[in-house]
């Protein structure tokens, strides 16, 4: 799932006009969670929301 929430960001950047050839989608599934909640753990979904992201790190301009 992860890595469709990627796909789908990066798809949405291509939309607007940014170049494919300098994009990549890279999802992490539970190995960079922002808090505790991993599956199995009793969290609010506002906890679970935060580690449903997309996060864009810009290189270059």
């Amino acid at each position: 799932l992860s890595q469709k929430r990627a796909e789908s960001a990066v798809t949405y950047m291509v939309n607007r006009g940014i170049d494919k050839s300098r994009v990549i989608a890279k999802g992490y599934g539970e190995t960079r969670l922002k808090n505790k909640c991993a599956d199995g753990v009793e969290c609010s979904e506002a906890e679970h929301q935060a580690n449903r992201r997309s996060e864009v790190t810009i290189i270059e301009m």
